[in-house]
């Protein structure tokens, strides 16, 4: 259930938006269609109210026949009138509440008249034509004359009320009246135009989250490049008062993060700088003493002492050094570097293939590739090295004869100063920095390096770099 929900907080609030929509629209049109319903009823009620006192008015000081002539000079199929000796409303106990207080209404208005008794009820529709009279719509009707035929259909086809007065002769008079119909709340003419205040919402919504959700994008994308590069440039500070906030928030922070990083950097290459000058006068009076073992043990730890100092200050200046990406022909940078190997190998046949191009600092790619090389003749003896160019990405694959690395310790190996060989010994064991510079400037050039166990043997390393536009 958890997979079908939305992981992302503008979807979740666009979904809360829509369905608040729908719920004040359904509510909407209900209470629309209830205010109708009631407010129809009560014209209804006025209608036959006046109905009555109009025909009444007109009716009582004619004589009995007088009365059906006038009644069938009035008559048609929508309104019916009829006088007759009996109610057509047989029933004295009115329907409902309305209904009997509607005729204490009448009697009370029209007893002037000598009306002694009315009664209501109410019927319902009957199936008549489409359309009152047997009028045939055609094509050749105006839209006004077909509406009003349209309305007439409907009048016809509605509910009534039924009403009979009594005269003061005992006579009856009674008509029906029928009740307005209550069209409907959506319909083709006025359901586009529900779709369109809907969908303008809708749309509305969506540019208001993503003005919204703007700065946590901008935040998101700006610390993932700062993780990768903090020399990337940083964030136009424009927008809303909110969105300059957080740009400016993450400018600094990227500020102080990389004079945080470059001092320390520093302080490493300035303190392993610093330590060859007694090293070189160490070598000196080393040379003045005689040849034996002692003199030869401390020259070998003064060579140690200086290789770990090159190897920090190596990897300490790698960002502090100002060096501009250019665009690199990876094969040939490639080929360089195998040639200085002589355990090194090409695992490919025919010719060479072109557009292998990527942009990277010379200097660092360079170095990049050789401690990968370097790393992989070391400890496997031998390296095979190929391309491959897929999905505008460049991809480095070196596989060596060696025992591999332990699949839990894959990720440990990219740490500063981690050796997986415990000796003592420099020329076996490393400083542990390799792949970690190594790692740096691959991140840096917008690529990766991704180490695993291949299944013939051997440790393959891959070192990933986006093609150049």
């Amino acid at each position: 259930m958890r997979r079908l929900l939305p992981q992302t907080l503008p979807v979740w609030v666009l979904l809360i938006v829509i369905a608040g929509l729908l719920i004040s629209q359904v509510a909407t049109l209900y209470i629309v269609s209830r205010d109708r319903a009631v407010a129809n009823d009560e014209v209804d009620l006025y209608r036959l109210n006046d109905r009555a006192y109009s025909l009444v008015q007109l009716m009582h000081d004619d004589t009995p026949d007088q009365r059906k002539l006038t009644a069938s000079g009035l008559f048609n199929a929508t309104y019916a009138l009829t006088v007759s000796d009996t109610p057509a409303v047989t029933s004295s106990i009115a329907g409902d509440d309305e209904l009997a207080e509607l005729e204490d209404i009448l009697v009370g208005r029209l007893s002037k008249f000598g009306i002694t008794d009315a009664r209501v009820r109410r019927d319902p529709a009957s199936q008549a034509a489409n359309t009152p009279g047997g009028v045939v719509l055609t094509k050749d009707v105006g839209a006004v004359e077909r509406d009003l035929l349209g309305l007439a259909a409907s009048f016809a086809q509605s509910d009534k009320l039924t009403a009979s007065v009594r005269f003061a002769d005992g006579q009856w008079l009674n008509f029906t009246e029928p009740n307005t119909p209550v069209g409907p709340i959506l319909s083709f003419d006025s359901l586009p135009l529900y779709s369109l205040i809907a969908a303008l919402v809708v749309i509305m919504s969506i540019w208001s989250l993503r003005r919204l959700t703007a700065p946590y994008r901008m935040m998101e994308t700006a610390v993932n490049r700062i993780g990768t590069d903090l020399k990337s440039p940083p964030i136009a500070e424009t927008g809303s008062r909110e969105i300059r906030a957080a740009a400016k928030a993450v400018n600094a922070m990227q500020v102080r993060l990389r004079d945080y990083v470059e001092d320390r950097e520093h302080l490493a290459a300035a303190l392993a700088h610093d330590l060859r000058t007694p090293l070189t006068r160490m070598r000196l009076r080393l040379e003045l003493l005689r040849k034996s073992t002692a003199r030869e043990a401390l020259a070998h730890d003064l060579a140690d002492i200086e290789s770990i100092a090159s190897s920090v200050i190596d990897f300490a200046t790698f960002e502090v050094t100002e060096e501009r990406s250019e665009r690199i022909d990876f094969w040939s940078l490639v080929e360089s570097i195998a040639d200085g190997f002589e355990d090194v190998s090409f695992d490919h046949d025919g010719a060479r293939p072109r557009g292998m191009i990527c942009m990277a600092r010379p200097v660092a790619l360079k170095r990049c590739v050789n401690n990968l090389v370097q790393n992989a003749v070391t400890y496997g003896k031998k390296a095979h090295l190929s391309l491959r160019q897929s999905d505008g990405t460049i991809t480095l694959v070196i596989r060596d004869e060696g025992p591999g690395i332990p699949q839990a310790q894959l990720d440990q190996v990219f740490g500063s100063f981690v050796r997986l060989e415990q000796s003592r010994n420099r020329q076996t064991g490393g400083l542990g920095l390799g792949l970690t510079i190594a790692r740096n400037i691959a991140r840096a050039a917008g690529g990766e390096v991704h180490l695993s166990n291949h299944p013939g043997g051997g440790l393959l390393t891959e070192l990933s770099l986006p093609l150049a536009a």
